[in-house]
């Protein structure tokens, strides 16, 4: 079998990856097993939005979702997004809501050797995204388009502590007041936590605040 024979049928099949792990990725994962939430905190998604505030200096607002409440736990806006700034803000966001199995994430800060590591760290597995791929990562693309098209295009940030100030007030309202088509026209917040509260469970009383799924939706 010569390389135009299998590159021919590597087109007719569809292929885009190599079936391997990258080897620095210690936590990343291979695709085939790609499977839905189930319950909060099975998957997180996140990626980056970027805005200019009046200063003229460019912001990068980290977005997180859990796909299966549809809860954001985290929007955080830096004039600059390194690797080691994401662990911080995932590890600071973790230690209030729990960590998640599984995370879906696209871009260069999240292949990082600070985030590998973190993610070893914590037992959290890494799912990478295809470049160019936006339907690999749908969950988080829909949230980055309300956060954009309902705060981000109709708000003028005048400073960063300005940006973050809005755009938390935007995620608590889209977290506990929003409904959501998707899970039977209710707010994520009840989904996250059955007790419809707005401050997260404690750890001990996690397992004790899954919603009753026969009364969802």
């Amino acid at each position: 079998m010569n390389a135009k024979k299998v590159y021919r049928l590597y087109r007719e099949l569809g292929l885009q990856l190599r079936n391997k792990t990258p080897k620095r990725r210690v936590k990343a994962k291979l695709r085939e097993d790609r499977a839905p939430a189930v319950r909060p905190n099975d998957l997180w998604a996140m990626d980056f939005v970027h805005d200019q505030p009046v200063t003229g200096r460019k912001l990068r607002i980290l977005t997180v979702v859990d796909t299966f409440s549809r809860f954001s736990p985290v929007i955080d806006a830096r004039f600059s997004y390194r690797g080691e700034d994401v662990v911080a803000t995932l590890d600071r966001t973790c230690r209030k809501v729990g960590y998640p199995k599984t995370r879906v994430d696209n871009g260069s800060e999240f292949v990082s050797r600070d985030m590998d590591l973190w993610a070893y760290q914590r037992g959290v597995t890494l799912d990478f995204s295809r470049p160019g791929k936006p339907t690999d990562n749908a969950f988080i693309e829909a949230l980055n388009s309300k956060l954009r098209s309902e705060c981000v295009n109709t708000h003028w940030f005048l400073s960063l502590e300005d940006a973050c100030e809005k755009l938390d007030r935007w995620r608590r309202h889209y977290n506990e007041e929003r409904p959501h088509s998707a899970i039977g026209n209710i707010p994520p917040i009840m989904l996250a936590n059955s007790t419809g509260v707005t401050s997260p469970p404690d750890a001990g009383q996690a397992e004790n605040s899954r919603p009753d799924r026969s009364k969802v939706g």
